[in-house]
């Protein structure tokens, strides 16, 4: 290591990777707004928050969780194009509140590591 590796390391830091708990607060963020599968959660995730990643086994790890505490349903969607169908998560009508209160969380983090980061908007990869 150098001098100029620690200048370098604060000029342009490495991605951030969430943990399962981020990761449960910011699907559920994502779900609010509408369905989506784990491709696009991951894609959105790097689109709308660059400094930060998503490995595909915490996020499968927390969508099982939330399938588990029955806060969101998983079902298949065939996506024309696409080959094989996709699967697509939604929050459960029951668990409406609690969601908004997680994501509520995640935004609450986001703002506090980035205070401009603008509103995201909504895509359709998955669709």
């Amino acid at each position: 290591m150098k001098i100029d590796d620690i200048y370098q390391f604060f000029q342009d830091p490495p991605p951030i990777y969430l943990n399962k708990e981020l990761t449960v607060c910011y699907v559920l963020s994502v779900l609010l707004r509408g369905d989506s599968c784990g491709t696009e959660l991951i894609q959105r995730l790097e689109r709308e928050y660059p400094q930060y990643r998503l490995s595909d086994t915490i996020l499968y790890s927390a969508l099982k969780f939330l399938e588990d505490q029955q806060a969101i349903l998983g079902y298949w969607k065939k996506v024309e194009g696409r080959g094989r169908p996709r699967r697509m998560y939604l929050v459960h009508p029951h668990w409406q509140s609690q969601a908004e209160d997680l994501a509520r969380l995640w935004q609450e983090y986001i703002a506090k590591a980035q205070p401009h980061t603008p509103p995201p908007t909504q895509s359709a990869t998955c669709q």
